[in-house]
Order: C-alpha cells, then structure tokens, then sequence
C-alpha cells in the first residue's frame, strides 16, 4: 500500500480511495488538494519520480497561503463595506469557473486551477472604493455655509484689459495734440488708453440669488477724460479711477424690477467705453458730447420679453457729487421689434449750472479738503433736455447697422433777468455705422458723421463738425485685438491744431494702430 501526503491508502494503479480525515477544513481546500493529488498519482504508474511527496507539500503550502490571502481581501471588502458588480455597484470576485462549479466539472485528466480571486481586479476596487470614501468625507467636511459660499464665487467674474495704441497725425500738430478727439488724444505718441480691472457679479434670481453688483476700476489716458473735468466735478481726484461701482437688488415684482444704487457708465449715446466693444477705434463726436457717467439709482422693469422701460434719479451728468440741488432723471425704454432690431429711446432731463464755488476754506470748523464753498446768488437755473435714440440691425449673422440722432438744448436761466441772454445751445446730428464679419479673424467697419453745434455746446464754436472713419480689425486669437484705423475730420470752421502754433486747420487725418487684450469669464460686451 501507498500513502499520500496526509496518510490516506491508496492501491497502485487505482484511483484514491475515501478520505478517512474527519478534519474540518473548508470543503474547497480539500477538493482542490484532493484533485491536485491525481496528476501526482498517475504520473507515478509512469514514472516512478524520486520525492513526489515534496513536491506535493509545496503545492498545498502555496495554496494554503493564496487562500488566506483570499481571506483577507475578502476582510477588508467587509470592513470597507462594499461590494462592487456591474449593475449596482457589488464586488464580484471573478473566480475560476471550474472551481466554482466544484469538481464534478472537470474533465477526466484536467488539473483545476485555483480559487482565486484576480488581484490586481480587487486592489483597484479597494482603491477606488477608499477614494470615493475619502470623496464622501470631504464633502461631509463641507459646512452649507461654505458651499454657499463657494456656489456664489462660481458666480463672480474677474476681468482685466488692456488697451493701447499708436497714432499718427498728419497736421504734425504742435505738441502732438488731436483737437476734438476723446480717448486717442496723442499723435506721435505710443499711449496707454486705459487698463481695466473688472468684478461683476449678477444677480439670479431664479436661483435665490436677488443682489448682485460691479466695479470696473480705470487707468490711463481715458481716465482723465472721464474725470478729468472740475467744472463738473468739485473733487474729482477721489472717484478718478472708479469707472463703475453699483450695487444691484431685483425687487420681486413682477418679472422683477432691477434696481441700481453707485456709479455707473452712461447709456446716452450707442458707444461705450470698452474699445474691443466698439465697431471704431477712435470715438464719435457724440461720445464727448453725451454724458459719460451717473451717479444716483436708476430702475428697469422688463414689461415683456421685447419692452423694456427705464427710469433714473442722478445726481448730474459727469458729476459724482452733485454741483447744485436738483436732480437729473432720464426716461427711456429698450425695444426690440424683431429679433434682429434692438431700438432704445432716451429722455434725460438736467439742471448743469453750479449754484456755489469752491473757496479757501473760511470757517473755523475743518471740512475735508475740496469742501470749502460760497453759494451764488442768484443761482442759474436754466434746464437741460436730451433726446437720444439709437438702433441696431443684425441684417446678417456677418452685417451689421447702426444708426444713432441726437438733439440737446441747455440753457443758463430759464427766464432772463434783464440785461441777460436765455438765448440756449444746442446741438444736433446723426451717425451712422456698418460693419462686416469677413471671417472669424477678420472684419471691417465703417462711421459716417455730423454734428450741428450751435452755440458752442460741444466744441467752444458754432460750426459744423464730420467725420468719416475705416476701421480694419485682425483678431490674432481670443482676446487679443489689433485695429487699424484712418479718420478724417473736417468742418466749416478752423478747429484742429497744424504744425504752426496758434493757426488752426479746417481738418485733420489720422491713421492709428490699436492693440487691446483681454481676459477673464465674462462673456460678451463689457
């Protein structure tokens, strides 16, 4: 008689008899061990190998081990809790199908491979399942206020621009100045228009969120054209470089009533402030001529999804703090007709006239510097009336129109004591624009324009100003612009600088090169 390895008898040439061990091992291991002795056992009819049963004991102790390597992974699944399949997120440890059916599907002569599981299956399960237990704790970490919070940053833009050029002007103007111009104020000259920090935050309320508010910080040459004037401003140093700064709130009334309390840009007038917003570089004559800014509360309340009315109450045009008692209003409205035509209508409604001056301070009680006045009396009291209309038409995703007409009258008093003149100035006229979309790269632009300024309102002299502007864009990439614009200016009356000192031209033509960049998550014009 013949032994295995764990003492049982077994004939030569027959197969291994019963299993007299009463040994409670698992019932795998030992049909695994049982199965794993019949190769070992045949092969000795054949050959009569020395050592068989060392060879067999090394196979056991390496199966022993693998199984309780199973037992572990099969611990540690539990003790994560978790258990992945393909449908609801169950381990299935992939076995070998043999050895799951169990021995009676082996065919004769076949060796089964064993139990076990494939590991490198289980360690990435292991590792997903910790990262998405490591996930979940975080976000249990996560307090409501702070996902409010980080909710509301989504929420918030940061933008910035730059915006510079260079202009030629070929009156060789002496100091280098172009008369009647805005924002590109220098020839011969590599300028920084501006540079812009912008942070916006709209409101939505569809989300729960009504406030809302922007700040658009300033620097450079438009700065000072913003700000730069002391007869609308008493203490302009202080807002200089403050462009825009409101607060907005939509009133739930309605489809909800937007209001605005700061600073914020003037819409008289279709241009803004922003060259890369612009179809020119340079800017009308009615940009000047219009108010730049306000600083008060205005209202809006969409009547439907094509009429919008507007209101405001302003402390003046140009002024941040008021320079007399009364307050400015403007009534207007948005339409849009078409889904291509945007039309708005504006009626602004003024007093201009400063009813104190600024003095050296008088009074024993200190006030801040810039607040030190007299009043005038009797003060001015003569009105100011602008009506402002513009429209667009997008006749083609790559056409586009523009047509603006304005009309303002400003007088000094309105009833003229004697030996004073009521008499008003105003100023009239229309600008018309186009621009065409070449390519994604590539547009033209056109402006054609004329301005009746009688009485000096705008300019300082009655005359007729035009100006007729070709303006070629190149987009290098997203946010990155280079304009390349010719201007030719001209009117009835000698107004721009040449190239002798105190003689004046009838015109002057320019030709510029803009170079704008910008960056930041808000879509769209500025």
């Amino acid at each position: 008689m013949r032994h295995d390895c764990l003492g049982n008898e077994f004939s030569r040439g027959r197969r291994p008899g019963r299993l007299r061990s009463n040994s409670p091992v698992v019932v795998c291991s030992v049909v695994l061990i049982a199965l794993a002795c019949k190769p070992f056992a045949e092969g000795q009819e054949k050959n009569d190998a020395p050592n068989p049963s060392q060879d067999l004991r090394t196979r056991v102790s390496d199966l022993e081990t693998e199984v309780k390597e199973l037992r572990e992974i099969v611990k540690q699944l539990q003790a994560a809790n978790s258990s992945v399949s393909v449908k609801s997120n169950t381990l299935v440890v992939a076995t070998d199908p043999v050895a799951t059916a169990g021995p009676s599907a082996l065919a004769p002569g076949d060796t089964p491979s064993p139990a076990l599981p494939n590991q490198a299956l289980l360690s990435q399960a292991l590792l997903s399942q910790a990262a998405s237990n490591q996930a979940s704790s975080s976000a249990a970490m996560v307090s409501p206020d702070d996902a409010k919070n980080l909710a509301f940053l989504r929420g918030t833009t940061i933008n910035l621009a730059l915006d510079g050029y260079y202009e030629y002007n070929f009156n060789h103007p002496v100091g280098r100045v172009n008369l009647l111009r805005d924002y590109d104020v220098l020839s011969n000259n590599f300028s920084l228009n501006q540079a812009n920090l912008v942070v916006e935050n709209l409101p939505h309320p569809e989300a729960g969120q009504r406030w809302g508010g922007r700040l658009d910080l300033q620097f450079g040459q438009a700065t000072d054209t913003l700000q730069g004037n002391p007869l609308n401003e008493p203490r302009p140093d202080i807002y200089r470089n403050i462009f825009q700064a409101y607060g907005t709130y939509v009133v739930p009334v309605g489809k909800g009533l937007n209001v605005d309390f700061g600073k914020w840009s003037s819409s008289l007038g279709i241009e803004g402030n922003y060259s890369k917003d612009q179809i020119n570089y340079s800017r009308s004559y009615f940009f000047g001529f219009l108010p730049f800014y306000h600083m008060g509360i205005r209202a809006s309340y969409p009547v439907n999804d094509r009429f919008t009315v507007n209101y405001w109450i302003v402390n003046g045009t140009n002024q941040a703090e008021a320079t007399n008692a009364f307050k400015d209003e403007l009534f207007g409205f948005t339409a849009k007709p078409r889904k291509t035509i945007t039309w708005t209508f504006n009626y602004y409604l003024g007093q201009e006239n400063p009813d104190r001056v600024e003095v050296a301070p008088y009074l024993p009680i200190p006030v801040q510097p810039g607040l030190s006045f007299v009043g005038i009396s009797p003060a001015p009291n003569g009105r100011t009336h602008i009506f402002d209309s513009y429209a667009t038409w997008q006749a083609t995703p790559k056409l586009t129109f523009a047509l603006e007409g304005d009309y303002e009258i400003q007088r000094v008093w309105q009833n003229a004591s004697p030996g004073e003149s009521s008499a008003p100035k105003h100023g009239d006229g229309v600008v018309a624009y186009a621009k065409y979309q070449l390519t994604s790269k590539v547009a033209l632009g056109a402006r054609a324009e004329y301005l009746s300024d009688r009485g000096g309102l705008f300019s300082g002299i009655t005359q007729a100003l035009k100006e007729n502007t070709v303006t070629f864009d190149y987009s290098l990439a997203d946010g990155f612009l280079m304009r390349y614009e010719w201007r030719r200016d001209f009117s009835n009356q000698p107004s721009f600088l040449t190239d002798v000192q105190g003689v004046l031209g009838k015109q002057q033509n320019t030709a510029t090169v803009g170079l704008m960049w910008w960056w930041g998550r808000k879509e769209g014009a500025w």
